[in-house]
């Protein structure tokens, strides 16, 4: 279902009105044993998150999946508010929460009190818990900034801080031959800044390679989402999802999101190289609690 917020209003820019509002749904966290049974539209229903960017709106998922929120915002003709949504029961946005953002399009900004964070293309930001009256902004109508976020519960306050691939801790990892060379760019994480949660970064896939995350794993202690961007308008990206011998599949376009609960393997191959954005939320920080499976075994 999708609910409206009551913060809507209406802006004149030359004789033409512009609607400027959050929209936002509510998605519930499945049992596995209940996923099994989900059909097509089911699935596309609870986990795809199919529009993240329109033209002067903001647009997220308040996830029962580690109480994640999954989202975009595209400022075109005017500058958006990060609005606090009913489901967070809170006075703003980030009383209670910290946030990760990625510039996805063109030159943008991102204010809050008197802070300014001009963000480039594939340049991120964290903002921690607290911080009111977030606005994003774009330079240039024409080429509008996208701003893809993720939001997690935090317990504690840390430093905003602008995030660059020059930042990043970088691996560089697969092969041409195997369909999977990429760089992973890990730049919202706790060897770069500190966070209460929320991990996020950036996967490069080389020209040539389309599969990302393999061999496949889970981690029971935290969720994702990934998504999905620098993708061909005529090409897709299938996502794979589900336990270990009882997968499912998603065609995604590009600038679509997927959420992943902790019991589901997360992966995907393409009909072209591309570019995606993981987020992470849970009760730790530990890469090395995965549990990977051997591809053999994947059904």
């Amino acid at each position: 279902m999708l609910f409206l917020s009551p913060c809507t209003t209406f802006v004149d820019k030359s004789k033409k009105h512009i609607e400027m509002k959050t929209n936002y749904e509510v998605r519930y966290a499945a049992h596995p044993e209940d996923a099994k049974q989900y059909d097509t539209a089911r699935i596309r229903r609870d986990f795809l998150i199919e529009t993240v960017f329109a033209a002067d709106e903001v647009n997220m998922v308040y996830s029962m999946y580690d109480r994640m929120v999954v989202g975009g915002a595209m400022p075109v003709h005017e500058a958006l508010k990060l609005e606090a949504i009913d489901p967070l029961k809170a006075q703003w946005f980030l009383e209670r929460r910290e946030l990760g953002i990625y510039n996805v399009g063109g030159a943008g900004v991102v204010r809050h009190g008197d802070e300014v964070f001009e963000l480039n293309y594939k340049e991120a930001l964290y903002l921690g818990r607290g911080n009111k009256d977030v606005v994003f902004e774009s330079k240039d109508a024409a080429h509008p900034a996208k701003f893809y976020f993720n939001s997690t519960n935090a317990h504690t306050t840390y430093p905003d801080r602008k995030v660059t691939k020059a930042d990043a801790v970088v691996a560089h990892m697969g092969s041409l031959e195997m369909s999977n060379e990429r760089n992973i760019n890990k730049m919202i994480v706790n060897q770069v800044l500190p966070t209460c949660q929320l991990q996020m970064g950036m996967t490069e896939l080389a020209p040539g390679s389309v599969w990302n995350t393999m061999p496949a794993h889970t981690h029971s202690r935290r969720m994702e989402a990934y998504f999905y961007f620098e993708v061909p308008e005529d090409q897709a990206v299938c996502h794979f999802m589900g336990q270990v011998q009882e997968t499912r599949h998603i065609w995604m376009k590009g600038d679509q999101a997927v959420l992943s609960p902790e019991w589901s393997i997360h992966s995907a191959a393409a009909t072209h190289n591309y570019t995606f954005i993981w987020g992470m939320g849970g009760e730790n920080l530990d890469y090395g609690d995965q549990d990977f499976y051997d591809i053999k075994d994947l059904k």
